[in-house]
């Protein structure tokens, strides 16, 4: 028997945003003494550490919400279509409030080193202060997009004016009327905060170096017969969400662009950029994410559309992506983004055949030529699925930093949950998790750990760890995810993300699984028929039986 005197939990969980909480629900319905650890002063993770103007989702409430709380389900009222940051921040806090969560959630504990002991089969957590816990089981919640990054550019810090990063907003917020303000950065938190700050700037200049295919969305109030509607519907919202490709409760396509005639093609294009958001990747054509050909004829409908909103030309060609297709980057979902570039005082300024030099004390210098500004926003992004877990020291079996390890030996996982020489070591989100509205693989992923680790202690086992075979049979599969759609050839071209193209000196590898996540969740449910092997052993199930084909019926 290993020795457990030594334990302050059974669990740590670090992060307090959506899978903090919901693994702290789901781990406290097994009887499991659960901390979460929170390095800032709130409850919300991503939603209260990005507070910029403009900030939403880009799902729509009834599936970027919970269903596993008929309380929650039914007490909580949505008033937008897209909700802002401000109202699922307040919904992260309700659920926080009336499951009776704070009482295990410490904040302000920024987690630094976090070390497997083998001797007593527990993990110790040390915090910035020089705190330690210790528990049996190590559980990240830190989030996929969660660590903030800065461009690389000459003389940021000798700027004199003021800097904000998107994901570090001041909390009582800022003021830029009659500021002459530069934004870096045109990506998802880019298109969202430009058109806000435009309409306080006294100039606002946009550095662009790639240019998104944005889709425009509609955001509707939530009525009470909508609200009623989706409250009596809950689980079968869920439901479909869980076995669409991408999490959304959407309607699958039954036509292939390159097979329709081109007024229909038109009339399909239109009809799904009206009714906005998600709907146009995912409810226009069965293969928008799966062949070359048709993902060119949905970027050239979208360029139509920019020629259409954007009044000057210039401007316009300009904001079109014209070097990588749709779907090469995650499709950002805008509100008057394009409509933004109309305005007399807001300038589109090409940083990509023209390169910012270098910022002096005055403003931005682009190529030979200084933009002087009051104020720079960087809109950067993240450095995403990794980040947050290569920004800490975890240190597994025989000594070795979980960075180190990914950085030697390439990136490798279990299904996203866990990896080899890390024993007792579970993440939310992990990468190689799915590309997709992520509340969904986030409940379905708590629910999964609250059984395995039920599974683990019904069954007296203290330890486990992933296999190495189990590694490199899921690494497998998140290739041939990738490469069955044209992300794999696209996203290098648009320094996507999801391969970690955004990121200078990252390892291109796929960071989400891009095969589906509905066939994501088959292989959760066959490792839990197997009795958890993987987890537990060298065993691997089947993967031929597993290896779902991602055909023309899967839209990403």
């Amino acid at each position: 028997m290993i020795k457990t005197t030594q334990m302050d939990h059974d669990a740590i969980v670090i992060g307090a945003g959506f899978s903090g909480l919901a693994i702290l629900h789901h781990l406290r319905e097994i009887g499991l003494d659960t901390r979460v650890v929170e390095a800032t002063d709130g409850v919300g993770g991503t939603w209260w550490i990005n507070r910029y103007p403009g900030v939403r989702t880009d799902s729509e409430f009834h599936y970027y919400s919970f269903s596993f709380s008929k309380e929650v389900r039914d007490e909580w009222t949505w008033s937008q279509r897209y909700p802002d940051g401000a109202e699922v921040s307040d919904y992260l806090n309700f659920i926080a409030d009336r499951l009776d969560l704070r009482r295990d959630i410490q904040l302000n504990s920024r987690v630094e080193t976090a070390r497997w002991h083998a001797e007593d089969a527990l993990w110790e957590v040390t915090f910035a202060d020089g705190t330690t816990k210790r528990a049996r089981y190590l559980i990240s919640a830190m989030g996929a997009l969660s660590q903030a990054v800065f461009p690389t550019i000459d003389g940021i810090e000798a700027f004199a004016g003021a800097k904000y990063h998107t994901a570090a907003w001041p909390n009582d917020g800022v003021d830029f009327t009659g500021k002459r303000v530069g934004v870096i950065g045109v990506g998802a938190s880019g298109i969202q905060i430009i058109p806000e700050l435009a309409k306080q700037a006294e100039e606002l200049f946009v550095f662009q170096r790639t240019p998104n295919y944005v889709v425009e969305s509609n955001n509707d109030k939530v009525d009470q017969e909508w609200m009623q509607y989706v409250r009596d519907h809950y689980d079968e919202i869920f439901d479909r969400s869980a076995l669409h490709p991408f999490g959304v409760d959407m309607e699958y396509p039954n036509a292939s662009a390159t097979e329709v005639s081109a007024e229909e093609r038109r009339q399909i294009f239109e009809s799904k950029w009206k009714e906005g958001g998600f709907h146009f990747a995912n409810e226009c054509f069965t293969d928008l994410a799966s062949d070359a050909e048709a993902s060119d004829l949905a970027s050239e409908f979208i360029r139509s559309k920019i020629r259409e909103i954007v009044d000057d030309s210039d401007t316009a060609e300009l904001l079109c992506p014209k070097s990588y297709s749709f779907n090469g980057k995650r499709v950002p979902t805008g509100h008057g983004y394009y409509e933004t570039f109309n305005r007399q005082n807001v300038h589109l300024l090409d940083a990509k055949s023209t390169a910012i030099t270098r910022i002096t004390e005055a403003g931005i210098v682009l190529g030979d030529t200084e933009y002087p500004l009051d104020a720079i926003v960087f809109a950067t992004g993240f450095d995403a699925m990794t980040g947050t877990l290569t920004n800490i020291d975890i240190i597994g079996r025989d000594g070795v930093v979980l960075r180190d390890k990914w950085s030697e030996q390439g990136l490798r996982t279990n299904l996203g949950l866990s990896v080899h020489g890390y024993p007792n070591f579970l993440m939310s989100l992990g990468p190689q998790t799915p590309y997709s509205n992520l509340v969904v693989p986030i409940q379905l992923g708590a629910q999964w750990m609250q059984r395995f680790l039920k599974f683990l202690t019904e069954q007296g086992i203290e330890v486990f760890e992933s296999s190495r075979t189990a590694e490199e049979t899921w690494n497998d599969e998140t290739v041939r995810g990738a490469e069955a759609t044209v992300m794999s050839v696209e996203g290098p071209k648009a320094g996507a993300w999801f391969i970690g193209g955004n990121i200078p000196g990252k390892s291109l590898e796929y960071q989400v699984y891009l095969g589906g996540g509905q066939v994501y969740q088959e292989w959760c449910r066959q490792a839990e028929k197997d009795n958890y092997a993987s987890f537990l052993s060298g065993h691997q199930p089947d993967a031929e039986r597993l290896a779902t084909s991602m055909d023309e019926s899967v839209v990403i």
